[in-house]
């Protein structure tokens, strides 16, 4: 399926009701104790699907030109990666965007890097407390249009 502008695009998933949705994720919070160790969630934005191969998006904002992923985090990431590899094909991509990104205009631009590159220590960081701090200049530039068309075509190659 090829499309021809941003309009063609039909979002699968919408919020709803945003006050619910923060209040539900508000609550789970309380799961965790005070006086845990944490450092910082564990969780991905999306995980698709389709035929036994993965594609893992994980969206972080720009503060300065810099992401910050906590340590406890990256090290879920790359095990998740690992696992979801093991018996198919896994795309695990890390994006930062800047406040206000516009996804309408398809020359919106993100940057990314993917957890094969990470592996294999080809994304520099610094390290701060648990902290990985990774710069704008560190990571691959891509437009939405790009994007849209590096998941097409990830989709396909799992037909």
């Amino acid at each position: 399926m090829i499309f021809n502008d941003l309009s063609d695009f039909k979002p699968k998933h919408r919020i709803r009701n945003e006050e619910k949705f923060q209040r539900d994720r508000a609550n789970l919070g309380n799961l965790i104790h005070e006086g845990m160790n944490t450092t910082g969630g564990t969780d991905i934005d999306w995980l698709i699907e389709r035929n036994g191969n993965f594609i893992v998006m994980e969206n972080k904002s720009f503060s300065e030109d810099t992401i910050v992923i906590p340590w406890g985090q990256l090290i879920a990431f790359e095990k998740l990666h690992e696992k979801l590899n093991s018996d198919g094909k896994c795309y695990f991509l890390v994006f930062g965007y800047d406040e206000g990104l516009d996804y309408n205009n398809e020359e919106s631009k993100m940057w990314y890097f993917e957890m094969t590159d990470w592996k294999q220590k080809k994304i520099p960081f610094v390290k701060e407390r648990k902290l990985f701090l990774i710069k704008r200049q560190d990571m691959y530039p891509i437009n939405l249009r790009e994007y849209r068309e590096l998941m097409e075509k990830y989709w396909h190659e799992f037909s």
